[in-house]
Parts: C-alpha cells; sequence; structure tokens
C-alpha cells in the first residue's frame, strides 16, 4: 500500500476518532448537568421549596434528603450510566474501526 492510497483511510480513521470523542464529552456534559442540577438545584436552590414534600417512608423533607444522600445516589447513578453508555460507544466505535480496517484492505 502506498502513501497515497493510506492517506483517504487514515483521514476515515482520524474522524471516526473525533466523532468518539465528541459522543464521549456529550455523555459526560449530559451526566454531569444532570448531577449538577440534582446536587445543587434539588439539594441547595430548591431546598426550601422541597422541603415541604417528605421522602416516603422516611419523614425526611425532600430538600434535606437531596442535599444529604440524593446528590451521591444521583452521581453514583450517573457513574453507572456513563459505564453503559461507554460499553456500548466502545463497542460501536470498535465495530467502525474494523469495517474501516477491512476497506483498506481491499
Amino acid at each position: 500500500m502506498t502513501v497515497q492510497e493510506s492517506t483517504p483511510a487514515r483521514a476515515r480513521q482520524r474522524a471516526a476518532l473525533r466523532r468518539y470523542w465528541r459522543s464521549n464529552l456529550r455523555i459526560m456534559a449530559v451526566l454531569l448537568g444532570v448531577w449538577a442540577l440534582v446536587s445543587l438545584g434539588c439539594g441547595v436552590l430548591f431546598a426550601g421549596w422541597l422541603n415541604q414534600f417528605q421522602l416516603p417512608g422516611t419523614g425526611f423533607p425532600l430538600g434535606f434528603w437531596f442535599a444529604q444522600q440524593g446528590s451521591i445516589v444521583v452521581f453514583v447513578l450517573c457513574i453507572l450510566a456513563y459505564c453503559i453508555a461507554m460499553n456500548r460507544l466502545d463497542r460501536r466505535h470498535h465495530e467502525e474501526l474494523e469495517r474501516l480496517a477491512r476497506l483498506a484492505d481491499e
């Protein structure tokens, strides 16, 4: 394979890597936004309003619960969601790279 033949293949591979990284950043931004909304929004900014409600079965005010436990629980759930989303993204990305490698070999 000559240099001219490998250049389009490398360009397609670089484009695939850019798409992968943009998708990764999008996933992180959404999950960090959710966590910020829950931890800062529900735990601090809207805590007074949420305190008029109680967490079912506990009697704790909902704003207090979000400030003390809710943000931690949501953070752990965000980590789980990130792992699941990245496993899917990695699988798709590796399939795409394999397909590009097969095209380059032909």
